[in-house]
């Protein structure tokens, strides 16, 4: 299984940006995906996350009501759509594959997480 985020930049407050989640290998729905992102000096911390089952999605309070995340099946890809994006939303972002979850559980955890891709940097200006 390999993951491959991408769509990070450098925006000024306020715009949007879309990240994507590409995974090749199997199929998409076999996993819980999360996104996570760390900025320098800080820990990983959970911004959003669906469980294997696609029905429960979880966002973390510092991004709910503005954060989305989808998928399109036909693509094994999961999107993480970011607005209204404040300068402590700058960080590098990752997303990452859990198998053994339960089948409506979202992990919220790294440690959790089997795969990850590489990291997408976003820059937010202020």
């Amino acid at each position: 299984v390999q993951l491959q985020a991408s769509g990070g930049g450098l925006v000024q407050a306020g715009d949007s940006l879309r990240l994507s989640c590409t995974m090749s290998g199997r199929f998409s729905n076999d996993y819980a995906l999360g996104w996570f992102r760390q900025a320098p000096g800080k820990e990983r911390e959970f911004v959003a996350g669906v469980s294997r089952s696609g029905r429960n999605i979880k966002y973390a309070d510092s991004v709910k009501g503005r954060f989305t995340t989808s998928r399109d099946i036909a693509k094994n890809t999961r999107f993480l759509l970011m607005n209204n994006l404040k300068s402590e939303d700058t960080a590098a972002y990752y997303c990452a594959a859990d198998a053994g979850s339960r089948w409506d559980s979202v992990p919220r955890l790294a440690h959790e997480y089997d795969y990850w891709g590489q990291g997408t940097q976003v820059t937010v200006s202020s």
